[in-house]
């Protein structure tokens, strides 16, 4: 007679073989090294395109001397939530800092960006209000929105006149909420946040967008897609842990949001609190991001982004079309098996990039999912297409 636990194992081990099967099998690479870019993968040498760490900064000397300090005046760990054990210099100065950077009255730190999202939407939205929210929003959007019990509906990719008319559709709701990324992070495209904006405040909507990506890489500043855009959300979700080098993520703006976050998401009342020396590192990168123009430019503009596009496009890769503003770079290969293969080629090539598969993108859009980071060099990027050029093109 087979045991409960054997024949459990037997079954994870027939779903691990069926993932294997449809080349959506995963794991995580072994990888080392105090740079995000110039790294060790499997014990070998690599230059990483797959990184968010597009300003360079997680192994910046600020940042590593800021956690130290913090570690050595606060401790490592914050021991318990916020609410039961105090919030620390760390916590406090770091909120204050966000707060005043996106000029917003208030924001509050969540030990994890996904923790940000799911503990905002099932803090506002509940069976009585409606979700209006993009086809392509990360899972971490989409989890808050399933979590939350409300109402939810989702509207073509980018297209705000769709967002309006489901916004402006027959029930009585408590509150609507239109829920987007600024900077979608599979596709590399910017939400019409305007537009986006223009649908919400015309059905007296609650606009809430996912800066995660976006968030010290575009608009001045680095504030994000709704500050160059003019826009300013009723509830902003960003990140630390990809343009700020740290860990984390936050919502910002109105203290009465802040407030309520505080008495009501579950993902903050119930999570031991971030790291002190991680809060620091976060605020030590914030006040860096401001100055750091040249690392911007020289990642959208000047020597990364734009000429890595136009070098993939003549080799006739499929680069998305809509592809715009940011330091992701998705090359579309189609099936499971092209992008492993293709990813697997550009490893032999000294080159990481991870194939992304689907439940990641949709079925059939299996891609190569370029970042680029300020760390790196002309010589980087070189080697990148010419990598490409014999491994996908």
């Amino acid at each position: 007679m087979t045991s409960p636990a054997a024949g459990f194992s037997a079954s994870l081990e027939a779903e691990l073989a069926a993932l294997a099967a449809a080349d959506r099998l995963r794991s995580c690479p072994e990888a080392e090294g105090a740079s995000r870019v110039h790294l060790r993968v499997s014990s070998r040498p690599r230059v990483s395109f797959c990184s968010n760490d597009y300003l360079g900064l997680a192994s910046h000397t600020d940042i590593l001397s800021a956690a130290a300090e913090a570690a050595s005046r606060d401790g490592f760990g914050a021991s318990a939530s916020r609410l039961v054990s105090g919030d620390l210099p760390a916590h406090r100065h770091l909120e204050a800092n966000l707060a005043a950077f996106l000029g917003r009255p208030a924001a509050l730190v969540f030990p994890t960006g996904y923790q940000a999202n799911v503990g905002v939407l099932t803090t506002l939205a509940g069976p009585d209000d409606l979700i209006v929210s993009d086809a392509l929003n990360h899972a971490s959007l989409i989890d808050g929105c399933r979590l939350s019990r409300a109402q939810i509906a989702v509207y073509p990719h980018a297209d705000a006149a769709a967002a309006a008319r489901l916004l402006a559709g027959a029930g009585r709701f408590r509150r609507r909420l239109l829920v987007t990324e600024s900077l979608f992070s599979m596709d590399g495209d910017l939400a019409p946040i305007a537009d986006l904006a223009q649908a919400a405040a015309t059905h007296d909507a609650i606009l809430m967008v996912d800066e995660a990506h976006a968030f010290g890489v575009l608009g001045p500043g680095g504030r994000g897609v709704c500050a160059a855009a003019g826009v300013v959300p009723e509830v902003l979700i960003a990140t630390l842990g990809k343009a700020l080098g740290s860990a984390g993520g936050f919502a910002a703006g109105d203290r009465a949001l802040r407030d309520i976050l505080v008495n009501r998401a579950r993902t903050f009342i119930y999570s031991t609190a971030l790291p002190p020396p991680v809060a620091a590192a976060a605020d030590a990168a914030l006040a860096l991001v401001a100055g750091a123009e040249g690392e911007r430019r020289r990642l959208l503009l000047d020597s990364h982004c734009a000429w890595l596009r136009e070098q993939i496009a003549r080799l006739g890769l499929d680069v998305q079309a809509r592809a715009s503003g940011g330091a992701i770079l998705p090359i579309l290969v189609g099936s499971n098996a092209r992008a492993l293969a293709a990813s697997a080629a550009l490893a032999a090539r000294g080159i990481f990039v991870p194939a992304i598969r689907p439940p990641t993108v949709p079925v059939g859009s299996a891609r190569l999912r370029v970042t680029l980071s300020a760390s790196h060099d002309r010589a980087d990027l070189t080697a990148l297409v010419d990598a490409l050029a014999e491994a996908v093109g």
